[in-house]
């Protein structure tokens, strides 16, 4: 089945929701006017002097009101905008940058980070009709497609949320700075998001509620850099909170993974206990809180699927069973009505939480900083760390066969197998299959779904190796597009 065209999207600002595109409804018509209009039938007196009574009474309260205020009405459960920025604001404007980055990860729409990122990697497979997603996942991605406007358009709504309600915070509810922290920590997130699902050149505009001022294009490093920064502020303002203060250790460390400052990154988590987790959490109150990596894989006529062995090169998430990648049988039918007995992920379901950081997260990372050593002593280490981790699962997993690796080469693949299968359907595994290219220089077609496309797709893969900047993006005088497509 061949790939269908590229669709298009009206151009609006890439901080602002899009218009609607559906059509409004057509006025009814006015009913036709009585060519010779009945004459009022006669009111009897008693009728006439209530009607009387009644307009007067009207009069007189009209000219002891004001009418251009007489219909307003206080709404106790509604925060206005100037609310905000209130002491008895600050906590529902604390809550509502959470839910932007809890949308933008993982919650409401089925192309949310995890989902679109899972997509371009080996995690995940598109069984839509759309070129939204099979793009994506033919790795030849325009910058014309509607649904790919969702991720990025949410991700900078957490993030210059995050950034707008640190500020105001600052000044309305400056206790406890740890609240504040958890802000920064989240801006920080988002900025590795950014990083690793799209191409060098995104700009990062800001706006205060009357003012944009539109952002300039960003290498990728910049991106990191920044994030970094993020978290550097959230771990000043944390003080004795651990949760938030474990939460941007881990973000820096990750940051620092992907600028290739291994040993800084090593340190960054070096107290972060095993048992930590930061999670964000999604609920069925609304279609906004549902679990959106469930409902693009695990519901009805999916527009995604879990997958096995992408591409020659995408792991076997799925054989031999692994209690870290847990799915099951189904006989649903794919969106596209082709694809059959679309297995079930069984990690999430539609309510429940997702890990955005823990421990098991924060000793990879210092296993791969110990890695970068070179010896069989540091490649010793690490093995041993992989076991001990396995070790430690729920359930406890067997111990990797033979010994540790006796090459470099091997012990990398190795390491980022188990960042896989531990983080699987986590947000991380695109951002590992970049680093592999641009820190260890594996050729993209060693790491990437590549050759011919499953059946009953036609054609072959193609270069990608990240997300082009939607379309939209042009509204900004400095955007200048991708400025490198390389990882």
């Amino acid at each position: 089945m061949p790939l269908p065209s590229p669709a298009t999207s009206p151009t609006s600002d890439a901080t602002t929701p899009a218009p609607s595109s559906m059509p409004r409804p057509l006025p009814r018509p006015l009913a036709p006017r009585l060519a010779t209009p009945r004459p009022p039938a006669p009111r009897p007196p008693a009728a006439r002097r209530v009607a009387g009574g009644a307009a007067a009474l009207a009069l007189a309260l009209a000219g002891g009101c004001k009418t251009d205020t007489i219909l307003e009405v206080t709404d106790p459960d509604v925060l206005n905008v100037a609310d905000y920025s209130t002491p008895a604001g600050a906590t529902p404007l604390r809550n509502g940058v959470i839910a932007d980055f809890t949308q933008a990860l993982v919650s409401g729409t089925v192309d949310n980070f995890v989902v679109v990122s899972g997509n371009l990697a080996d995690e995940l497979i598109a069984t839509d009709t759309f070129d939204d997603r099979l793009l994506v996942n033919a790795r030849r991605a325009v910058d014309q497609l509607p649904a790919m406007d969702t991720p990025y358009r949410n991700l900078h709504r957490a993030r210059s949320g995050a950034a707008r309600a640190a500020s105001i915070l600052a000044t309305t509810a400056p206790t406890p700075a740890s609240n504040r922290a958890e802000l920064y920590a989240l801006r920080g997130f988002t900025e590795v998001y950014f990083g690793e699902l799209y191409c060098s050149g995104v700009p990062f505009s800001s706006e205060d509620g009357t003012t944009t001022t539109y952002g300039e294009p960003l290498t990728t490093q910049q991106i990191f850099q920044r994030a970094v920064a993020s978290f550097d502020t959230a771990l000043t303002l944390a003080g004795d909170s651990a949760r938030v203060a474990n939460l941007a250790r881990v973000g820096r460390g990750r940051a620092l993974l992907d600028l290739g400052r291994f040993a800084e990154a090593g340190q960054a988590v070096a107290g972060v206990p095993a048992g930590y987790a930061y999670r964000v959490f999604t609920s069925t109150n609304s279609t906004r809180q549902e679990n959106g990596i469930f409902n693009a894989t695990t519901q009805g006529a999916t527009r995604y699927m879990i997958v096995n062995n992408e591409g020659r090169n995408g792991l076997n998430y799925m054989t031999p069973a692994d209690p870290r990648v847990p799915w099951t049988t189904s006989s649903r039918v794919a969106f596209n009505s082709i694809f059959t007995n679309v297995p079930n992920q069984l990690k999430y379901t539609r309510t429940g939480s997702v890990v955005v950081a823990d421990g098991v997260e924060a000793e990879l990372i210092r296993l791969e900083a110990r890695l970068q050593g070179g010896a069989q002593g540091d490649r010793d280490a690490v093995f041993a760390g992989l076991n001990a981790l396995r070790a430690a699962g729920t359930p406890a997993l067997p111990a990797l066969a033979g010994g540790a690796p006796t090459t470099q080469a091997a012990a990398v693949d190795l390491l980022f197998r188990e960042r896989a299968f531990w983080m699987w359907l986590t947000g991380h595994r695109l951002g590992d299959m970049r680093r592999l290219i641009r820190q260890y220089g594996r050729n993209a077609e060693t790491v990437f779904p590549t050759g011919e496309l499953p059946s009953p797709l036609v054609g072959s893969y193609g270069p990608d190796v990240n997300l082009v900047i939607p379309f939209n993006e042009t509204n900004n005088p400095n955007y200048k597009g991708c400025l490198d497509r390389r990882a």
